[in-house]
């Protein structure tokens, strides 16, 4: 190469020395927000503010400050103070599995371009498989996130119950999916994606927990029935986004064996509460789906994005973009695990497998145990202190390590309490030192809290309440 740049580009002591300030500049990260030593979540600026410094930067700013701007100006998950997204503060350990993935470049599409990820993912997916309760005719993949996992479970559960080709002849009869008016707005986008429209998201009722309502499902059913809509899945959520309220899997599972259609469990945030033994029976009747989703980059310590997909058939993880149309699912047909890109929409995908396969090697189960209980436990914490302050009320009893609650006002009306409440989250937003977020629950607006940091105490959210009291008497 000469002294070209492109020598320079790949040279291992510019590697070396770029890598070892770098991992410095991670190191003392992780050490001052895990400790809650850095004073703010993140550092609020304007969106419009936000692109002019990265314009800038890209023509003036100074190499060496490249990653220290990246550290300072985006949300810090590893705070204490962090009680926002669903996402995790990922164990430090997946920096170097995200690094190692990033470098081989294995696409695994096909085996030759990812021998060691394929058969790794192979030995992640049997674990959570067994975890789940599935025999050993189950199977799964992983996939880039909750939403497409969701879309392919949905597209094989289609292909499994109606027995025209969609794939190759497409369909124009209406079709539908039954799922609880709280699930998450993916499973509505996957219906759309899919071609069935708004007729075909037949939404369930919920109850004061939120949690769907179970006593509805027959009239729900039969409601979609007599306007021609042929129902061919029920999705369970575990639990939904918004509140997380667990659904009633051991019913659903019921009523779907009756029906003869596909149960399918989006179990992408609390799905990995298989692994705790306190909170476990939450997913009770899980092991009577026919698929379930479980993201790694929520509830087990990973970094975005990796997400499970199991199938309690083997053959289903693999039937979904089968391009024969005489292709059958029989026992005498074997599992192509080796070759990925025939069982998700990505071809190309990272080699997500080795977070999973790093903790469960250096730390087992038992860790996931550890973190899914102890977030659990500290919400139902929560729930004692806001239950006990008259300031605040909560939306419904947290069965995760989400909860909803709202700032309360007796001088002011339900709309000025939406309006103070909102005002409220953007004014802690812009302050920097905690991150939360909000949602609307029927009508009404409450802060959201998803307790997703393993460094969260009751302390932190104690202070939480005093700061939120503090900045409701600023607002006229």
């Amino acid at each position: 190469m000469g002294n070209s740049l492109l020598k320079k580009l790949y040279s291992p002591e510019e590697f070396k020395k770029q890598g070892e300030k770098l991992l410095t500049e991670i190191t003392t990260h992780i050490s001052k927000t895990t400790t809650g030593k850095s004073s703010k979540t993140l550092t609020w600026n304007t969106p419009d503010k936000e692109l002019l410094f990265w314009k800038t930067f890209l023509k003036e700013g100074k190499e060496d400050d490249f990653f220290p701007e990246i550290l300072n100006r985006t949300t810090h998950t590893h705070h204490p103070k962090y009680v926002g997204h669903q996402v995790s503060a990922p164990a430090p350990i997946t920096l170097l599995t995200a690094m190692t993935s990033a470098l081989l470049n294995n696409g695994m599409a096909v085996y030759e371009m990812g021998m060691a990820p394929s058969a790794i993912e192979k030995v992640v997916t049997g674990i959570i498989c067994d975890k789940i309760g599935y025999d050993d005719q189950s199977s799964g993949l992983l996939t880039s996130g909750g939403t497409l996992a969701n879309l392919t479970a949905l597209l094989s559960a289609r292909k499994a119950k109606i027995p025209h080709d969609i794939w190759n002849e497409g369909y124009n009869k209406p079709l539908g999916i039954m799922v609880c008016e709280q699930a998450h707005y993916c499973i509505d986008r996957a219906a759309k994606i899919m071609g069935l429209g708004e007729k075909g998201i037949v939404k369930i009722p919920s109850k004061t927990n939120f949690s769907m309502d179970i006593s509805q499902l027959e009239v729900s059913y039969q409601a979609a029935t007599e306007k021609g809509i042929k129902v061919f899945a029920i999705v369970g959520s575990a639990p939904s986004t918004a509140t997380g309220a667990y659904d009633d899997l051991n019913a659903i599972a019921n009523f779907a064996s009756e029906k003869d259609i596909w149960f399918h469990v989006d179990g992408a945030h609390g799905g990995a509460a298989i692994f705790s033994d306190k909170y476990k029976h939450l997913l009770s009747g899980i092991e009577k789906s026919d698929s379930v989703v479980i993201d790694g980059h929520k509830m087990m310590l990973m970094p975005t994005i990796t997400t499970a997909l199991l199938f309690k058939n083997k053959l289903h993880a693999q039937h979904t973009f089968s391009q024969k149309a005489d292709y059958l699912l029989n026992d005498e047909v074997e599992e192509d695990w080796i070759n990925s890109g025939k069982k998700t929409f990505e071809c190309t995908k990272t080699m997500m497998c080795m977070h999973w396969y790093i903790l469960f090697k250096f730390y087992g189960e038992k860790v996931f145990n550890e973190y899914v209980t102890r977030q659990y436990d500290l919400a139902k914490d929560f729930e004692e202190i806001l239950v006990a302050d008259p300031n605040f009320e909560l939306a419904a009893s947290p069965m995760s390590n989400i909860l909803c609650f709202r700032y309360l006002d007796s001088s002011k009306n339900d709309k000025d309490l939406n309006d103070l409440n909102a005002r409220i989250r953007q004014n802690l937003l812009e302050d920097g030192e905690f991150y939360l977020v909000q949602t609307r629950l029927s009508g009404v607006h409450y802060l959201r809290t998803s307790l997703m940091n393993p460094f969260t105490t009751i302390h932190h959210l104690t202070a939480l309440l005093s700061k939120i009291k503090e900045v409701a008497l600023t607002i006229k």
